[in-house]
């Protein structure tokens, strides 16, 4: 992921910004990626300009210090199109899918690839009478004909990580097609340039778990977490890629939540939940 060579394969249509499907080389071995170039990112009024590729390798990097493992392997490094964030692509679950890898994982690059199963199963707007047993709602409203509908999602441990993971990293952007389930049944979270934001501007489809009390092992993620932010390896990581009062308020974040020992509730003066939603 960080020194192969890069190969576009095609770009991604309906992201907002540039999106490319690259194949990624190096010794004869080969895989798939995303690769976001900082030249191909709009302005945005809230989010610093050129900053969203380095929050999508900020968001990776606090996956990983922090123990969630929510998000793909991802870099920050040079491409055909100038600096951006690369990152492991997420191949759609088959009955032979490779375990325990992820996407392709090392294996001969496929020629066509197909992406990772948008809301993963555990995300769905449907009839109130078709909600599953066990699944959380969110939302309750009328469709354009006028027909009730609910948002809502699974009670699934992975997905409770990546809520998680999103009320720390103050994800703005938590989409239920921002949620993949890979070949290997394991479920992560994509598209993260906006995070990491000094405003409290959480927006999430994950709603289902909100004031409700985290778990000792959740809290231990959390203890680790704002020592990590604080005075870390994680810290030095991250003062490549986001700003020190990003990283305090982030650490802050962490520390609240620690405090609290509950998710948090969707705020009265935001608006909580992406549209759309997927």
């Amino acid at each position: 992921m960080a020194e192969g060579e890069l190969d576009v394969q095609g770009r991604i249509t309906g992201a907002s910004n540039a999106t490319l499907y690259v194949s990624v080389t190096l010794e004869g071995v080969a895989t798939g990626a995303v690769y976001k170039p900082i030249s191909g990112e709009k302005p945005l009024w809230d989010f610093p300009t050129a900053t969203l590729g380095l929050r999508e390798t900020a968001s990776y990097e606090l996956s990983a210090h922090s123990g969630l493992n929510v998000v793909p392997p991802t870099v920050l490094r040079e491409g055909p199109f100038g600096p951006g964030s690369v990152q492991l692509w997420l191949n759609a679950p088959t009955e032979d899918a490779p375990e325990p890898g992820i996407g392709l994982g090392g294996m001969p690059l496929a020629a066509e690839p197909v992406l990772g199963e948008p809301g993963a199963g555990v995300v769905d707007v449907v009839a109130p009478g078709a909600l599953r047993p066990g699944w959380l709602r969110v939302l309750e409203a009328e469709d354009s004909y006028g027909d009730p509908i609910v948002l809502a999602h699974a009670d699934d441990e992975g997905l409770r990580r990546i809520a998680l993971f999103d009320a720390v990293a103050n994800n703005t952007d938590r989409k239920g097609g921002h949620i993949l389930r890979a070949a290997n049944g394991r479920i992560f979270g994509v598209d993260h340039g906006l995070t990491f934001n000094l405003d409290d501007k959480l927006r999430t489809v994950l709603w289902g778990w909100a004031g409700e009390r985290l778990t000792e092992a959740e809290t231990g993620l959390l203890e680790r977490l704002v020592e990590e932010l604080t005075g870390g390896e994680l810290r030095g990581v991250l003062a490549d890629l986001l700003d020190d009062d990003e990283i305090d308020r982030t650490a802050r974040r962490a520390a609240q939540l620690l405090r609290r020992r509950r998710f948090p509730k969707p705020p009265g003066d935001w608006h909580a939940i992406p549209w759309p939603p997927f």
